[in-house]
């Protein structure tokens, strides 16, 4: 699907927003609710990991290789998927990976019920929500990386800040892609920020199910585009 958008409105970006929202939704169930994890940042988890090989109090080794081992085989996976689609309509690659990660992330909610955040018991639905979240959010990065639509990854803002820097017209750039950069970086703002309130007055359940409702309904949406129907080019 890359490239196939030449004017100045991209249908991609507003979904594209919108799953960058569910990011920060789903960050503060696992930073907040597992943890001091992340399921969708996986530089956070590679630096947590550091601490706790170095035995620093309040980081536990496990939950970060149960992460980004189960992060790697989402991203495997969509990898495969999107491949063996190629040919097919968009609509129906992005749709099967919305299906994938709503699903997972709604199993996690279930999962959730189960679970004492306070306590952090059982270990096995606090693992099993990370491994549900992180694979889904694998699935999704994949996916994303195959769109190759600039500056919208909908889970990393390092280099997108630093993109809004480096090309602003303060250091002497023509300013590219500014809207969607800072959209991207307040979509994800508000996400974490909504995610928070309801992790804390209600609980993991609710912003789980919201981000995979989030995640089908504003694919499905997207789905009605025109562009929705050219060929899945890989």
């Amino acid at each position: 699907m890359a490239g196939e958008a030449t004017s100045a409105y991209d249908p991609r970006v507003p979904l594209l927003l919108l799953l960058s929202g569910t990011t920060g939704l789903v960050d503060a169930v696992s930073v907040l609710g597992l943890g001091k994890v992340f399921t969708a940042n996986m530089t956070g988890n590679i630096v947590f990991l550091g601490f706790a090989v170095a035995q620093t109090p309040g980081f536990v080794i496990a939950p970060y290789l149960v992460a980004l081992a189960t992060f790697f085989l989402g991203a495997l996976a969509a990898g495969a998927a999107g491949r063996r689609l190629v040919g097919g309509s968009v609509r129906r690659w992005l749709m099967t990976a919305a299906f994938i990660e709503a699903i997972l992330l709604w199993a996690a909610a279930a999962t959730a019920t189960r679970f004492d955040p306070q306590a952090m018991a059982p270990d096995w639905a606090l693992y099993l929500i990370i491994a549900l979240t992180a694979v889904g959010m694998g699935y999704r990065n994949a996916t994303i990386r195959q769109l190759k639509v600039p500056d919208l990854t909908t889970t990393v803002l390092t280099l997108t800040i630093a993109g809004v820097a480096a090309d602003s017209r303060l250091a002497g750039g023509g300013a590219p892609n500014l809207s969607r950069r800072l959209g991207s970086v307040l979509a994800i703002f508000a996400g974490a920020a909504i995610g928070a309130v309801l992790v804390i007055r209600t609980g993991l359940v609710l912003p789980l199910v919201l981000a995979g409702a989030i995640v089908l309904a504003g694919t499905l949406a997207w789905a009605q585009h025109p562009s929705a129907t050219l060929p899945h080019k890989g």
